[in-house]
């Protein structure tokens, strides 16, 4: 397995590719700057550039046979801006399946019908702007007609790998509070092993 990762050095994106490397898979990551990728990490092919330029993409993509996005939103719309670039690349060089991370605010509300989660007071989040970007991106992925997953975890905390995770399609498990780092990485990766939730999005929580 080849997998171009964007969002390498973040936090779930770099426990993911952690993963990825001790299973034998061959990564390639499209970050900023290349002094980011951790020491332990030496053999990720790091190719330095833009996610939101479109030959930057298509450089990381091409020859691959999955991609993983881990990317946070960080108050800009690099998310939404870079889905419809890596989207169209995947299809260029043929490669079908996709892992994002997204927010349990995409969700389907559980008591609204019709209302995503961060539109209701299911969301304890004060504010959108992070959810209202992932929902652009998701709509990207949802159209797109790619073998496409979306994990989307509740508030996540720091920690490592301790299992016994919750999931539900389209919604967040009942009295889902938190979910570590670790345990999402993990999931998104059983999803690629496992060929898993083929366009589906999943709540994950303990």
């Amino acid at each position: 397995m080849k997998i171009a990762v964007f969002g390498a050095t973040g936090r779930v994106g770099s426990v993911f590719t952690g993963l990825a490397k001790d299973a034998g898979w061959e990564v390639q990551a499209l970050v900023r700057n290349p002094n980011t990728i951790l020491s332990s990490f030496r053999s990720v092919a790091s190719i330095e550039g833009n996610v939101t330029n479109s030959s930057d993409v298509e450089v990381v993509i091409k020859g691959c046979d999955a991609v993983f996005v881990a990317l946070g939103t960080d108050k800009t719309d690099t998310l939404s801006a870079s889905a419809p670039l890596i989207i169209e690349s995947m299809h260029k060089y043929n490669v079908n399946r996709a892992v994002m991370i997204g927010t349990a605010g995409i969700l389907d509300s559980r008591y609204q019908p019709g209302k995503y989660r961060f539109e209701t007071p299911e969301s304890k989040r004060k504010s959108t702007t992070a959810a209202e970007e992932h929902l652009k991106a998701y709509q990207a992925w949802k159209a797109s007609g790619l073998g496409w997953t979306y994990i989307c975890p509740t508030y996540l905390p720091d920690g490592g790998i301790q299992g016994d995770v919750r999931f539900e399609r389209s919604y967040l498990p009942e009295n889902g509070k938190k979910i570590t780092v670790g345990d999402t990485a993990r999931f998104a990766f059983d999803a690629f092993s496992q060929d898993k939730f083929i366009q589906q999005r999943i709540g994950i929580c303990y």
